[in-house]
């Protein structure tokens, strides 16, 4: 879980739980077709205002009386609103003529839901349909396309997670410390996440491998590990759900590969609290790419951010977390949650010079970030957390600090007139959502042939 001032998609699903058209003819999406683990996966064209469903049951290929379906994500969606129906809603012009569903819920929070059947199905299929929903509950973009699943109801059910963390694959996924995302199962309580040194030698099974090196029980549907992981084999993941004592629902998930080679060298790496670790609109975590800035860099880097970070703590943790890497470059954003949590300007100052200091002696070039603006009110609807009066004087005297220094001014162009971070670039008033990030990455791209002295990085 994230630490101290800040809190993820999984505690927000502890704290409390959201409040509370038939799809015309859309246009063509590109799909294609591929068959894993018995169920048909479709990859289809990003629509970011509307949910695709990502599986099909087919009469073929029918799904279990607990299929999991899975859909893409909605960009500004906090959660997402389910609804299963006995008849296609599709059909019909005249909402009054409409099916009721048969089940609906709006308490999702990844985009993926496990359903249980058991119960409830009349027939041997049903229609589904999702669409995402704001921090108020309220829909946000379009309903999915109304899909049909036909039901096998004696097929075998393999209840397990479905792991939603895939690292070290694409731009920006190399984690100091991971964050470990699944969607959940149908009737669990809790979950353990199991790290081990080597694939398991027991695969979806319901008992801890030989290979286990660490565990951790979680609620939800995430993991932040407050260890980081360097070793000089790569380390792997997988969670199990459980109920309220502690049995197994269902086996393990399948396991995941990860981790940071001892002594791997980088010439970039990124230092910081959660906006620099990653996710954003109260429910993504670091491990959803596309909210971390890092994913939309045109260089390499290791991302060294660590979520709940201070600037007193980023400047503890300095030698064990950033000297083994050897970057050339540290781009380093940190006070954020300092300067909101009521501590002086002149003492994140102070913080700032010393990681400056910390990397001169170790012959690492500091690059800072100002700091975007917040969203008191946001950050207060999301989290229930108070924000320091003084933050926007104190804001500027850091950044001025900062602006004496290497540094990128990722902040510009952030500002509502009133000063404030608006909400459309941060649904919890804090941690920048996709165009946030994609904003940063612009100004570190546009700035990093300065930094580096060579010409433009551009793509």
């Amino acid at each position: 879980m994230k630490k101290f001032f800040l809190l993820s998609g999984t505690a927000l699903f502890i704290v409390g739980l959201f409040l509370f058209r038939t799809t015309a003819a859309e246009d063509p999406v590109d799909t294609q077709a591929v068959t894993t683990a018995g169920q048909t996966v479709v990859k289809k064209m990003y629509r970011p205002d509307k949910p695709e469903a990502t599986v099909e049951f087919s009469q073929q290929d029918p799904a279990s009386l607990k299929p999991v379906l899975r859909w893409t994500k909605v960009e500004s969606a906090v959660a997402y609103e389910l609804e299963l129906f006995q008849e296609n809603p599709g059909v019909y012009d005249d909402p009054r003529f409409r099916p009721a569903p048969f089940f609906s819920t709006s308490h999702i929070y990844v985009n993926g839901y496990n359903v249980d059947l058991s119960d409830q199905l009349e027939q041997d299929y049903f229609y589904w349909r999702v669409h995402g929903l704001n921090l108020d509950g309220q829909r946000v973009g379009e309903d999915s396309d109304v899909q049909k699943v036909y039901v096998d109801r004696d097929k075998d059910i393999q209840l397990k997670p479905i792991p939603t963390s895939v690292f070290n694959q694409t731009a920006g996924s190399v984690l100091l410390y991971p964050v470990y995302a699944w969607i959940p199962v149908a009737g669990a309580d809790k979950y353990e996440v199991e790290i081990l040194d080597d694939l398991p030698e027991n695969p979806n099974d319901i008992e801890p491998s030989q290979h286990r090196i660490d565990s951790a029980i979680a609620v939800g549907f995430d993991y932040y590990d407050p260890t980081p992981r360097v070793g000089r084999k790569p380390f792997y993941w997988r969670v199990r759900a459980m109920d309220q004592e502690g049995n197994p629902v269902g086996v393990y998930s399948d396991a995941g590969k990860f981790g940071v080679a001892a002594g791997a060298a980088f010439d970039v790496a990124t230092y910081g609290d959660s906006i620099t670790h990653g996710g954003g609109a109260v429910s993504y975590s670091p491990s959803d790419w596309e909210y971390s800035y890092q994913h939309y860099l045109n260089f390499p880097v290791i991302n060294l951010g660590k979520s709940g970070d201070t600037s007193a703590t980023m400047v503890e943790r300095f030698e064990q977390d950033v000297l083994p890497f050897k970057p050339r470059y540290l781009i380093i954003m940190g006070g954020s949650n300092s300067m909101r949590g009521g501590y002086a300007a002149e003492d994140i100052i102070e913080d700032l010079t010393a990681l400056k200091k910390k990397c001169l002696a170790n012959g690492i070039r500091p690059v800072f970030l100002t700091l975007p603006p917040i969203n008191p009110d946001n950050i207060k609807r999301a989290f229930d957390e108070p924000t320091a009066e003084d933050w926007q004087q104190e804001r500027q005297k850091i950044n001025d600090f900062i602006r004496m220094q290497d540094y990128i001014d990722v902040a510009q162009g952030m500002e509502s007139p009133e000063g404030l971070l608006p909400t459309e670039l941060a649904t919890d008033g804090l941690h920048l959502d996709i165009k946030g990030k994609q904003m940063m990455a612009a100004a570190i791209n546009a700035n990093w042939g300065r930094i580096t002295g060579t010409a433009s990085l551009g793509k």
